[in-house]
């Protein structure tokens, strides 16, 4: 009996723009496309809302892939250490990990969104039946070229680029220090269970090993908001440079990202933010 299986499609959507854009690129293309999310169970409300528009747009579900453990297990496991640039075990558990298991041993394509003005690479499995390409490379598709697929399919840009230029957790330690600022106005409540998060690793380090560690380098939230007079002026000043910078009528998305990057401009993580 041959062991022969058909070889599967998959597309991965972190909640931003360009995976939401390949999967519309492809969509008629490669019908037989799985999508996928990785639901760690702390996103952002509007990527949820994001994710539902495009199951519209696709005209077929989105796999939510759920960690079998949340990231408070993980937590406990790595004895109360906040995930950090260094550290990145979300990344692995809650993201990785689930999707690996959900491909199992079937030969897969796994389509990812790096655009062809990027110089990264996304995730690329090391698992032999997982093959990884990457089409808007292959097209020569560029920012510009993302949102023109997103403004013909009508779905547009997910609310929160309003304030934030990456998908992914709420407390995501890749936000810089405006954005951690645009969740405390705009999802107080999420702002404080990331505090709450900082209060009980604080308590856990210094029982055991004197350290303290918090979501944004440097600085606690509470401290980081007691600044945020300081914050919002230093962005203020970064975005009227970012618009001198860029090229006239360009959208206010690469104003803010370029304004952004003053602040940090360190690469966020490929899996959670293509």
């Amino acid at each position: 009996m041959s062991d022969e299986r058909t070889t599967r499609h998959v597309l991965g959507i972190s909640g931003g723009k360009d995976s939401a854009a390949l999967a519309v690129h492809l969509r008629d293309r490669l019908p037989e496309m799985e999508y996928f999310f990785c639901d760690t169970g702390a996103e952002l409300p509007e990527t949820y809302e994001y994710l539902s528009r495009l199951e519209g747009v696709l005209g077929k579900p989105i796999a939510r892939l759920n960690a079998s453990r949340d990231f408070d297990h993980w937590l406990e496991v790595y004895q109360g250490t906040l995930p950090s640039p260094n550290m990145r075990w979300c990344t692995k558990n809650l993201k990785i990990k689930p999707l690996e298991e959900w491909i199992g041993d079937d030969p897969a394509v796994s389509y990812v969104a790096i655009r062809a003005d990027e110089n990264r690479l996304g995730y690329i499995s090391t698992k032999p039946n997982i093959t990884a390409v990457f089409p808007f490379r292959e097209d020569g598709i560029d920012r510009e070229g993302v949102n023109r697929i997103l403004d013909e399919a009508g779905i547009g840009l997910p609310a929160y680029y309003e304030w934030r230029t990456r998908s992914g957790c709420y407390f995501c330690f890749f936000q810089r220090k405006h954005e951690w600022v645009g969740l405390a106005d705009r999802h107080p409540d999420l702002f404080q269970k990331a505090i709450e998060y900082e209060d009980k690793v604080r308590y856990q380090a210094t029982a055991m090993q004197g350290r303290d560690y918090t979501w944004s380098q440097g600085e606690s939230l509470n401290d980081l908001l007691a600044r945020r007079e300081e914050i919002e002026q230093r962005h203020q000043l970064a975005m009227e440079r970012a618009a001198r910078r860029i090229k006239p009528n360009r959208p206010l998305l690469e104003v803010l990202s370029d304004a952004l990057d003053e602040d940090d401009d360190e690469a966020g993580c490929v899996v959670c933010h293509v």
